[in-house]
């Protein structure tokens, strides 16, 4: 069992436990690091102290609400016709035909900015930005019409090369202090065009490499040194160097904002599940830490209760962010050229009555001894809140995150057997 938890759920000393919570806590936090902040940490250190135990969990909620609905804005720049709103839709997990999905085309579909939500996030807004280069726009009044302060970082894309405009636009980010990353769409398209040209001479990691060298030296000569350059397939998010993007991301990223962007985006390494993994973790501890804190007033556990019903909407919630869901499950299954059924046999988490089991007689038996903590209240009620939400929870999480590591590592053997 968690070490603070456990002192927490025996009614250890609560200026010890104040003492001790934030060197334990840090040693719970993600590699982007924790939900909580600073000032947050402060305050449910000096609220344990006075074992005020409803602060502390008015504050836990007030920070996890924070997190979830934290807004982010993401700026897509791009000429016309170089995959800029293929590459938003990939992000929204969409299809070009699906409703809602950014338009595309080869002429100009982009005259003004347009904001495209994130279907499972909404408070997440992908801005698709006109390129500076078309008739409408002028680089001196680009500026202004797009409100370029607004927005949390910057994703300027390229099929062939990137443009002086470009590297204006990047001393205006670097003015303002944000995060801009170059993205060179379509490598896929030149890695089939080169190998149709010189079948016999092709090797792909030399054109990959070949392209790399070209923006490198293209940016350089436009006046961006030491360019950071990101070759991807708008179609193939698996493959090629769209998962180091997202990993620089929540590298750079403000805390605040990691925890929506980190579950939004897809499964392309393991590194990235299990960065999802460790966010969620975090999330039920400080969810455990809360529901046990209240559970010390009486009668307050019956509402919290965490119910069958509330256990299978929490699972199917896990599912989404790991892509399994559903919708997600259906693509991966075409991907992999496999039947949902033949997914199901060899994952875990999608046989809901195998993870949520609610008709042992020891359940049964539990659940009359919850009843009578829950009236009651004190340590017994505090004992048996942690144990149903924390360890059911984590149980959830372990489980869905390792099945996405499985279809993860199924997804990369088919790629590698395309190559």
């Amino acid at each position: 069992m968690d070490q603070f938890l456990n002192d927490f759920l025996v009614g250890k000393n609560f200026q010890q436990l104040a003492t001790n919570f934030v060197p334990h806590y840090t040693t719970l936090i993600s590699k982007v690091g924790g939900i909580l902040s600073q000032e947050n940490l402060g305050r449910i250190q000096a609220t344990l102290k006075e074992a005020k135990l409803k602060d502390v969990a008015d504050i836990i909620e007030e920070s996890l609400v924070a997190a979830e609905n934290a807004p982010l804005d993401v700026a897509v720049i791009g000429e016309s016709g170089t995959g800029k709103s293929s590459f938003i839709n990939a992000l929204r997990g969409l299809s070009y035909e699906e409703e809602g999905s950014a338009s595309v085309g080869v002429v100009e579909t982009t005259k003004k900015r347009t904001p495209y939500q994130h279907p499972k996030y909404p408070n997440v807004t992908f801005w698709d930005l006109p390129g500076t280069g078309t008739p409408n726009f002028q680089p001196h009044e680009y500026l202004e019409r797009v409100e370029f302060a607004t927005y949390d970082f910057f994703i300027i894309i390229s099929s062939s090369r990137f443009s002086l405009n470009d590297a204006s636009l990047v001393k205006s980010i670097k003015e303002i202090g944000k995060k801009f990353y170059f993205v060179r769409t379509k490598v896929d398209n030149d890695l089939y065009n080169e190998e149709k040209r010189k079948p016999t001479s092709y090797k792909r990691e030399r054109v990959l490499q070949k392209i790399r060298d070209n923006c490198l030296a293209n940016l350089s000569h436009i006046g961006v040194p030491e360019p950071c350059i990101f070759l991807v397939s708008n179609f193939d998010l698996d493959d090629f160097d769209f998962p180091t993007l997202e990993e620089t991301l929540l590298k750079e990223f403000p805390v605040h904002k990691c925890y929506t962007f980190a579950l939004l985006l897809p499964n392309l390494s393991e590194a990235s599940i299990e960065m999802k993994r460790a966010l969620l973790k975090e999330k039920i501890w400080l969810e455990a830490l809360k529901s046990s804190a209240l559970s010390f007033i009486p009668f307050m556990a019956f509402f919290n209760c965490f119910d069958f019903p509330q256990q299978e909407k929490c699972l199917k919630h896990y599912q989404s962010h790991f892509g399994l869901d559903e919708k997600s499950l259906k693509g991966t299954a075409e991907k992999l050229n496999m039947s949902l059924e033949d997914i199901k046999s060899f994952t875990k988490s999608l046989n809901v009555q195998f993870l949520v089991q609610d008709d042992n007689i020891g359940e049964k038996a539990m659940k009359c001894a919850e009843c009578y903590c829950s009236v009651n209240g004190g340590l017994p009620s505090t004992i048996f809140q942690f144990f149903k939400i924390y360890f059911l929870h984590l149980k959830f999480i372990n489980t869905v995150a390792d099945d996405a590591k499985i279809l993860l590592n199924k997804t990369l053997e088919s790629l590698s057997l395309r190559r």
